[in-house]
């Protein structure tokens, strides 16, 4: 760890992204319109910070099948900040760029990826990136990998606020995380 103590930190990501029941309209692409982030201290086994940013999609709207799965309404989003504002919000307020990070699975690692390149955003991430669904899956020896609800009915966790809310599944992998460093299951960052 090096002096200012910036090492034990870890960003726990969780995006939403308009989505609908089959394909997108004529279009619509599927946009980051929610990013939960939780902030965990892995030297205290503490989640230390909770936030959410709203984002505001440019080429697609929240549809009826995407407000009752995540609970967002077009009215929200709407006052949400632009994409590249919340990627400069990330590594800003959140350090993003520098800090390692972590998200249940692949797919928020991609839709950033996506995202950015399609709006030639620059790409909020480090390199540092740990997919906790993964280590969840070899620490317990599973052999299909858990979504994160079936991760914490697991280990015996309860599920805090609404599943498929951005800033409440970024809390609930944190959670998992802590449980995985206390296992001695984290891998060293």
């Amino acid at each position: 760890m090096n002096s200012t103590g910036t090492e034990r930190l870890l960003n726990v990501v969780d995006v939403e992204a308009t989505c609908w029941p089959g394909s997108p309209p004529p279009g619509a692409v599927g946009e980051i319109i929610e990013i939960g982030l939780t902030v965990v201290d892995l030297a205290t086994a503490e989640r230390i910070g909770r936030h959410r940013i709203l984002v505001r999609p440019a080429r697609s709207e929240v549809s009826d099948f995407c407000t009752e799965l995540t609970g967002l309404t077009q009215d929200q989003v709407d006052g949400g900040v632009p994409f590249g504002e919340a990627c400069r919000l990330l590594a800003a307020e959140h350090r993003a760029g520098s800090r390692p990070w972590a998200s249940w699975g692949d797919y928020d690692r991609h839709q950033f990826t996506r995202q950015c390149g399609a709006t030639r955003t620059p790409y909020p991430f480090g390199r540092h990136h740990t997919n906790a669904k993964a280590v969840f899956t070899g620490v317990y020896g599973l052999r299909k990998r858990p979504g994160m609800a079936q991760a914490l009915a697991i280990t015996g966790l309860p599920l805090e606020g609404r599943h498929h809310r951005g800033e409440d599944d970024a809390w609930n992998i944190a959670a998992l995380v802590l449980h995985l460093a206390a296992r001695d299951g984290w891998p060293a960052q």
